[in-house]
């Protein structure tokens, strides 16, 4: 697989993990939220997946796919959240995304 088809790979899953995070944190009912935790979890697995596909494997992104991979995701993110406020979903917060985002960037090594 070609880099580029990796990384939009990699920001899709890791966008829906942080779309899941964020829905988790906004549903008081624990069946629910176990859903979304297991789809978090399952999410976070394939992206960690394609982050091991992406070279340099070892260290931080260069700079300028850092950028563009956190303008994506939290792009991503933002679109879906606002679909779901639209479909009736209450307590979403958006701003939580960004953080949510650069927290599981650290996490998977893309920033150091």
């Amino acid at each position: 697989m070609n880099r580029n088809r990796l990384l939009d790979l990699f920001v899709s899953n890791l966008a829906t993990a942080v779309v899941h995070k964020v829905l988790e944190r906004a549903i008081d009912q624990p069946e629910i939220t176990e859903k979304y935790y297991k789809e978090v979890k399952n999410s976070w697995e394939i992206a960690k997946n394609y982050r091991a596909k992406i070279n340099p494997v070892n260290k931080a992104l260069p700079s300028r796919d850092i950028a563009g991979l956190r303008t994506k995701i939290i792009t991503k993110v933002k679109a879906e959240l606002n679909l779901r406020i639209a479909k009736g979903y209450t307590n979403i917060d958006i701003s939580l995304v960004e953080g949510l985002v650069d927290d599981s960037l650290k996490g998977l090594g893309v920033v150091s």
